[in-house]
């Protein structure tokens, strides 16, 4: 006879996929940030600085809530990231009470410099899962996700 499957009430919470979910997460998260160390910058710094590359002129506020963060947690990881040298805000030119995002040219070099590392991970991954299970978990991830983002 086949094994019933455990309702999630029945089931080790530890067992869900959701938990897994965020282990991996936090495996990744903690090896990027001790990897971008070296280059004085974490993960939450590669993230604003891969954003504003991908996307010049970005606004803060823009920026926080894709990121899921509040406005002052982006304005925080901004003002240091600009004290670096690495991104500067210009006055929007029909909003002047918006300040858009960008990098300078020493983010740019930054955000080079970083790639290198985050590279160096993703291929830790695909060498352990490999290529096709790289791809088909990167195709489940993005269709979980799709599905909670909002309507």
């Amino acid at each position: 006879m086949a094994d019933i499957p455990k309702t999630a009430e029945e089931s080790d919470p530890r067992e869900r996929v959701i938990w897994a979910l965020r282990r991996a997460e936090l495996a990744v998260q903690k090896v990027k940030d001790q990897r971008l160390r070296a280059l004085g910058m974490n993960a939450a710094h590669y993230t604003l600085l891969i954003s504003v590359d991908a996307e010049p002129g970005l606004a803060g506020a823009t920026l926080a809530r894709r990121l899921n963060v509040t406005p002052q947690a982006i304005a925080s990881l901004v003002a240091r990231l600009e004290d670096g040298g690495l991104v500067e805000r210009r006055t929007h030119p029909r909003h002047p009470q918006v300040k858009e995002l960008h990098l300078t040219a020493a983010g740019r070099d930054a955000l080079r410099e970083a790639e290198k590392v985050i590279d160096g991970i993703e291929q830790r991954v695909l060498d352990l899962i490999g290529a096709d299970e790289s791809e088909h978990l990167r195709a489940v991830l993005d269709k979980v996700s799709g599905a909670f983002q909002p309507a």
